[in-house]
């Protein structure tokens, strides 16, 4: 969970190695424009594609069924120290996997694992460790981990960035290039661990950002538009992910890959992607609207299910409306063929002392259960934020314990079964469905 930042883009910087000098306008042009031919070439190859490679498949060429044809159900951990404890609690709450961000761990640089994403030279030794460290216990725990970070070189997390947003990575395709060499680094580092079951190639992208397109416009014409108008362009979205996986790929031809939709993940992004003609690629979006009731902005103004302003105009928000909000991701995975196993709810989630905040857990699983969606609920036992920590209730701490915590204390959380965490240990236990999978075989 990142959130939308006002905050204006910091100036572009250049990252060592590349290429380019005082001829910097000609050389991005000539990038779109070489952009723009690939686009090309990939339309018209794209139906022979990818109508082969979800067509049955010949003995040998897939692997057998795998860990994401059948439905996982898990959790996220973005702590600022992770623990293998902390991960095998999550198993043990229920969570089949865990969706883990690293990007807070204190590393020997200033950005964990890459060093410096303004000038990524290679993964940091010492950090690399450290990461392994905790899948190896998740391995020994028997923790399956969907590995996330929340930035890459050009787009550092808003949040570790003086709450500047970063949107290099989208204003200049060069720094995709620095993108791939750090995912070509992780994948060969991490292939084959047995804890991780996907790469999550980037958490809520959102090259739509400060471009005149609305967050939360159900204007499918709009979204349409926007589409086009960027085909070619450093926020290609598409394209990017094409880079990112081909990147990937040249390493590690196995390890399934998540990818997020634009515009932090939003269903409606999904309009903007092509499927990627390869059968352990997972799409992910991430489920809070309406974000006036879920966040700690409500200020016990909304509840659920009931009236939410939104988008411009008082809604009824209601199971029937959460289901709209999904729809035309699942829409667009219908058009494209792309089976139910292969999309992910990976993040949803409500401030916990929000008045309904269980009813909207709840409907949120039930609708995501219906389409067969794997997911993951945010988050668990954060270590900075107690508002998504569920198995505190639905009261706020008291201002003891924050004033204790500014005096460097570490004043100890109670947590324990209520009826909000029953909500997502129960779904969390049932019987998972059993999405359809590409035929030809799973991962």
């Amino acid at each position: 969970m990142s959130g939308s930042s006002k905050s204006p883009a910091p100036a572009l910087q250049l990252w060592p190695g590349d290429p380019r000098g005082s001829d910097l306008t000609v050389r991005v042009r000539s990038r779109v424009r070489a952009s723009q031919r690939r686009r090309l070439l990939a339309a018209v190859v794209l139906g022979v594609s990818l109508s082969a490679s979800l067509s049955p498949a010949r003995a040998g060429d897939t692997p057998t069924e795998g860990f994401w044809d059948v439905q996982r159900r898990g959790a996220n951990s973005f702590n600022k120290v992770e623990s293998v404890d902390n991960l095998a609690a999550a198993k043990t709450f229920g969570a089949g996997f865990v969706r883990l961000a690293f990007d807070k761990w204190k590393g020997e640089g200033r950005d964990f694992l890459a060093g410096d994403l303004d000038h990524y030279r290679g993964l940091v030794p010492a950090d690399l460790a450290k990461l392994k460290v905790i899948l190896d216990g998740a391995a020994a725990r028997g923790v399956k981990v969907v590995i996330v970070p929340l930035g890459l070189p050009g787009a550092r997390w808003s949040q570790l960035n003086g709450n500047v947003r970063d949107d290099r990575l989208w204003r200049d395709e060069a720094w995709w290039d620095a993108a791939a060499a750090y995912w070509r680094d992780l994948a060969t580092a991490l292939k084959g661990h047995p804890a991780i079951v996907a790469y999550n190639v980037l958490n809520e992208p959102a090259p739509e950002f400060g471009q005149g397109l609305s967050e939360t416009s159900q204007d499918v014409a709009a979204r349409d538009r926007w589409c086009r108008s960027v085909a070619g362009t450093p926020r290609d979205l598409d394209a990017f992910y094409r880079k990112m996986v081909a990147a990937i790929r040249s390493v590690d031809p196995d390890t399934p890959i998540m990818l997020d939709t634009g515009f932090y993940a939003q269903p409606m992004a999904a309009r903007c992607l092509s499927p990627i003609a390869d059968l352990k690629v997972l799409y992910s979006v991430h489920l809070y609207e309406p974000y006036a009731f879920t966040s700690r902005h409500n200020d016990g103004r909304y509840h659920y299910p009931g009236a939410v302003d939104y988008d411009g105009s008082s809604e009824m928000w209601n199971r029937d409306r959460l289901a709209a909000q999904l729809a035309p991701f699942t829409d667009w995975a219908k058009s494209h063929g792309v089976p139910a196993s292969r999309l992910v709810g990976g993040e949803f989630g409500c401030v916990r002392w929000n008045d309904g905040c269980g009813a909207y857990l709840a409907d949120q699983i039930s609708v995501m259960n219906a389409a067969g969606l794997h997911w993951a609920f945010y988050s668990f036992r954060e270590d900075e934020w107690d508002a998504y920590d569920y198995e505190l209730g639905t009261k706020k701490l008291g201002w003891r314990y924050w004033e204790a915590v500014e005096k460097g204390q570490h004043p100890s959380l109670v947590r324990k079964p209520n009826p909000l965490s029953d909500v997502l240990s129960g779904a969390l236990a049932a019987a998972p469905s059993k999405p359809a999978a590409p035929n030809g075989g799973g991962l």
